[in-house]
C-alpha cells in the first residue's frame, strides 16, 4: 500500500476508536486538565461543526495506521494535540512520518507559521519527530501535587488579580525579560487559560496562566527572579483562585528550563517531579503556487532596440604571441 494521508471520515470512526486506546498526548495542558477529547462523539461533532479549529488526519502504510490531531486556537500557531498509537523504539516509523508531514501541510494552509508539540523524552515518538524536522526549542518539567498531599505552610498571603486589558504591556515586558527570544514563540500561555497577575511596586512581576478541567488544574507560571521569596505564596494563591476549597483535583505546574529556580518553591508546596518533556517546533514555509516567471525570449524582446549584446572577439588562425604589438 502506498503512502496515504487524509482527513478522517465518518467511515473511519470504528478504526479510530480502536487506535485511540493507545493515544500519546502531545499537549500537556489539555492532557492534564482532561480537556483532550478524541473520543467518537468529539470526532463526530467535528463533521457537524466544521468551523472548529481542530483537524484530525489519518495516515496509512503497509501494516500500520495512525491518526493525529492538531489545533489552531492561537494566531499563527498550530499545536499537535495527540497522535495514536505510539510506536515501539526502532520500529518502522514511515506512517508516523507521513502523518507529521501531512499535518504540517494542513497547518500551513490554515495560516499557521509553525507547528509545536510537547513530547516526553522517553517516547519513541521523540526521535521520530526529530527525523520529521521538529527542533527542540525548550525543555520543561511537569510537577504534580496530588489532592491528599497538601502541606500546611505558614506564609504571608499575596494578592493576585485577573488579567485585564491594561495589563497587556506589563505582561509583555515580563515575558520579554524572562523568556529567551528563541523560545518566545512557544511560550505564550494556553489560549483558554485564565491569567493571574502579581504586581509589586506598580510593576507586573509575575503572571500565572491557570487552566482547569475535570481531571486537574494546570499552571504555567512566569515569575521574575526578584520575587523569589514570594514564589510559594504566588503559586499557592493561584491554586486557591482556580480551585474551590471543596474540589479534590491534582495540580500540575509546567516549569521551563529558564524558570528552574521555582523548583524549591514547588518542593515546599508538596509537588514532586512527574515527567520531563521537550517542547518541539517545526517552522512552516509558504510555497509559491503560481510562479510568475516569464520566458527568456520574451524578456529579450522587451529590451530597447539600441541595446545590443557585446560582440565576441574575432577568431584567427594565427597563434597568439604575447610580444606581438598588433595582437
Amino acid at each position: 500500500m502506498a503512502h496515504e494521508a487524509r482527513p478522517v471520515k465518518l467511515v473511519d470512526l470504528p478504526m479510530v476508536s480502536r487506535l485511540l486506546e493507545r493515544t500519546v498526548p502531545l499537549d500537556s495542558e489539555m492532557a492534564c486538565t482532561g480537556t483532550l477529547d478524541l473520543g467518537t462523539a468529539a470526532l463526530v461533532s467535528r463533521f457537524l461543526l466544521p468551523h472548529r479549529n481542530s483537524c484530525t488526519l489519518l495516515a496509512r502504510r503497509t501494516g500500520a495506521q495512525v491518526i493525529g490531531q492538531f489545533r489552531t486556537d492561537q494566531p499563527q500557531r498550530a499545536r499537535v494535540v495527540a497522535i495514536a498509537p505510539g510506536h515501539e523504539p526502532r520500529a518502522d516509523n514511515s506512517a508516523w512520518l507521513t502523518l507529521l508531514d501531512a499535518m504540517t501541510v494542513a497547518a500551513g494552509r490554515r495560516g499557521a507559521h509553525f507547528l509545536s508539540a510537547e513530547v516526553d523524552e522517553h517516547e519513541a515518538l521523540f526521535e521520530t519527530m526529530r527525523v520529521a524536522g521538529f527542533s527542540i526549542y525548550a525543555r520543561q518539567e511537569i510537577w504534580l501535587r496530588r489532592p491528599d498531599e497538601v502541606p500546611r505552610l505558614m506564609m504571608d498571603a499575596v494578592e493576585l488579580s485577573e488579567e485585564q486589558a491594561h495589563d497587556a504591556h506589563g505582561i509583555q515586558l515580563l515575558y520579554g525579560n524572562i523568556v529567551p527570544r528563541l523560545v518566545q514563540p512557544v511560550a505564550t500561555p494556553p489560549a483558554h487559560s485564565i491569567g493571574l497577575v502579581y504586581r509589586k511596586q506598580e510593576r507586573v512581576e509575575g503572571h500565572v496562566a491557570v487552566s482547569q478541567g475535570r481531571n486537574g488544574v494546570y499552571l504555567t507560571p512566569c515569575l521574575h527572579p526578584d520575587v523569589f521569596s514570594e514564589a510559594p505564596a504566588i503559586l499557592s494563591a493561584a491554586i486557591d483562585h482556580a480551585r474551590p476549597t471543596r474540589a479534590r483535583l491534582p495540580v500540575y505546574v509546567a516549569v521551563r528550563r529558564y524558570q528552574d529556580w521555582l523548583e524549591d518553591a514547588l518542593v515546599d508546596l508538596g509537588f514532586v517531579p512527574w515527567t520531563r518533556q521537550a517542547v518541539m517546533l517545526r517552522h512552516l514555509t509558504a510555497g509559491v503556487r503560481q510562479p510568475a516567471f516569464a520566458p527568456l525570449a520574451r524578456g529579450l524582446k522587451a529590451l530597447p532596440g539600441s541595446i545590443k549584446p557585446p560582440a565576441a572577439p574575432a577568431l584567427t588562425d594565427r597563434p597568439w604571441d604575447p610580444f606581438d604589438k598588433e595582437a
